[in-house]
């Protein structure tokens, strides 16, 4: 059985690298955080694999392709403040924590209740995680440099994207059926211009579906 350092280190070489995303920031917080901790117990011999990995109830763990090439696009530095949304049992505040200058950290209450137990055992200092509806953001710590969305949308919310600072950065993966797409958005004039960066999928979170026409 292979122990876990050498499982990130593979999970890096055949999962990140390839991917395009060289970045040292990148490679060192993915090889530094262990993301065994950071899943339920009983996920945790599969806590490597390139997928994404169930965490909760239509809720994952986003696949290490997926959530490094979204770092990449952000290209987050020392001194922004990140807004993780869907931060799950907290894996990826930890790394982000490694990047930024702070991280606020959104989930519902029982996943950011355990979160914060796991993230206060890493140390995460510089993250602060806090409960509340997603889609409703974290405008109290606001406004951030960054928002990444940890799972896919239909619609980002305007709540969401008021809270993005002008010339920020915002990204997620947009889903249109079973087909999904990563975008960056970047705030120029208040306004929040999009481009695809790759292909990805992801459980769409709760607030964030578009609403349905009225259709006979």
């Amino acid at each position: 059985m292979q122990d876990f350092a050498t499982r990130r280190t593979m999970m890096v070489d055949t999962q990140v690298r390839p991917n395009d995303v060289t970045k040292f920031p990148i490679i060192e917080a993915m090889l530094h955080v262990p993301r065994e901790e950071f899943v339920p117990a009983g996920r945790r011999e599969a806590a490597y694999i390139g997928e994404n990995l169930e965490i909760a109830s239509g809720r994952v763990l986003l696949e290490p392709r997926s959530f490094t090439k979204m770092l990449d696009a952000l290209d987050l530095q020392p001194d922004d403040l990140v807004l993780d949304i869907g931060c799950g049992l907290g894996y990826s505040a930890a790394v982000i924590a490694r990047l930024s200058e702070a991280v606020v950290a959104l989930d519902l209450e029982d996943l950011a209740t355990q979160a914060e137990t796991l993230l206060s055992e890493m140390a995460a200092d510089n993250v602060a995680v806090v409960a509340g509806n997603l889609a409703e953001g974290a405008a109290r710590h606001g406004p951030y440099d960054a928002i990444i969305i940890e799972g896919a949308v239909e619609q980002v919310p305007d709540t969401i994207l008021s809270q993005l600072k002008e010339g920020g950065r915002i990204t997620a993966i947009f889903m249109e059926g079973a087909l999904g797409i990563a975008r960056i958005g970047y705030k120029i004039d208040n306004q929040i211009n999009w481009r695809d960066i790759f292909n990805a999928t992801a459980p769409v979170l709760p607030g964030f579906v578009a609403e349905r026409g009225f259709v006979l």
